[in-house]
């Protein structure tokens, strides 16, 4: 049985994850892709998972599922540089304890192993309308299962203007 197994496609923070948690004592394994994740959980059985939640070959949000029907037990983190509230909802609803926006350092990381799910600190100031517009557009994207023309119908928006705002970050909260 393996303590972690952390799936990212970026190579850099797979090792720097890797060392940063066997220096700590821990057992970790690595992945660059879904079916290579998939191959390492059912032969490691880790304890906890970080997972990355777009991958080169899409989203991994159904892997969380499928993980913890396999080994109910197992913690899994999302790890995310493209957070909306509609990948988080649905994330924790299939099974991650928690969701974190990169970059995130080892400490966040553990630090949310051992927390697990809790109440989220409530903030005392307003959402910024640009991020509200963000986090919608993901939302209804999401629905629409990614296609991007049928979610400019829907918004009342031309396809192309979807796109340029689908490229830029999301606006810091």
């Amino acid at each position: 049985m393996t303590d972690f197994l952390i799936v990212d496609d970026d190579p850099t923070l797979l090792d720097v994850l890797a060392r940063a948690l066997t220096r700590r004592g821990y057992s970790v394994v690595t992945a660059q892709e879904a079916t290579q994740a998939m191959e390492l959980f059912e032969t490691h059985i880790p304890q906890h998972v970080c997972l990355d939640l777009k991958l080169e070959h899409g989203s991994t949000l159904d892997l969380i599922e499928t993980m913890k029907q396999m080994h109910p037990s197992c913690k899994i983190v999302m790890l995310t540089a493209y957070a909306s509230i509609a990948t988080a909802v649905d994330a924790v609803k299939k099974g991650a304890i928690q969701y974190l926006c990169k970059p995130v350092d080892i400490e966040q990381i553990l630090g949310a192993f051992a927390e697990e799910a809790g109440p989220a600190d409530i903030k005392e100031t307003p959402t910024n309308p640009r991020r509200l517009e963000w986090e919608h557009i993901q939302q209804v994207l999401h629905k629409n299962q990614g296609n991007i023309s049928v979610t400019a119908r829907e918004l009342g928006m031309h396809r192309r203007t979807l796109q340029r705002k689908l490229q830029k970050r999301p606006v810091k909260e």
